[in-house]
């Protein structure tokens, strides 16, 4: 297997976190998103889908060795992390809500979600994490519109 592959799918290892790797990959997305200059543009946005890409590539080869969704690729967390916060200006209080509502998402797997698991290779490993992020980010937005002022 190639080392860049492991690398990239297992968040530079992060995915071997002994106690939730799932978690602690959310967390690195959390951190990386934290780091993108100006992440709330659509460049960032671009950015992220190319990641979603190279995503696939890396969770495919690591899927080979390590079986089916492994616990150690937390890519998919790391992008779903990053779709959830895209567009949202950088606070603390709508990181954290962002989280919270992506971990939720990502747990219960909402249609399609689970469905989306079945698809071939890293593609069933990356879309219902997408999907999770998605839902966030809509859930996040109507937060920020109807209840809290999350600046």
């Amino acid at each position: 297997m190639n080392i860049n592959s492991r690398i990239i799918a297992t968040g530079f290892y992060v995915g071997y976190a002994p106690f939730a790797p799932g978690t602690v990959g959310s967390l690195l997305g959390l951190f990386l998103y934290w780091l993108v200059p100006k992440s709330d543009s659509v460049y960032s946005l671009i950015v992220f889908v190319l990641l979603f890409f190279v995503g696939v590539w890396s969770a495919s080869e690591v899927e080979k060795e390590s079986g089916k969704d492994a616990k150690i690729i937390v890519i998919d967390e790391i992008v779903g992390m990053l779709i959830t916060l895209t567009f949202f200006e950088k606070s603390l209080r709508g990181l954290a809500i962002g989280f919270v509502l992506f971990r939720l998402f990502d747990i219960i797997k909402l249609f399609p979600a689970r469905l989306s698991e079945r698809l071939p290779g890293g593609w069933g490993v990356m879309m219902d994490d997408v999907i999770a992020g998605i839902y966030s980010a809509i859930v996040l937005r109507l937060i920020f519109y109807l209840a809290i002022d999350l600046t």
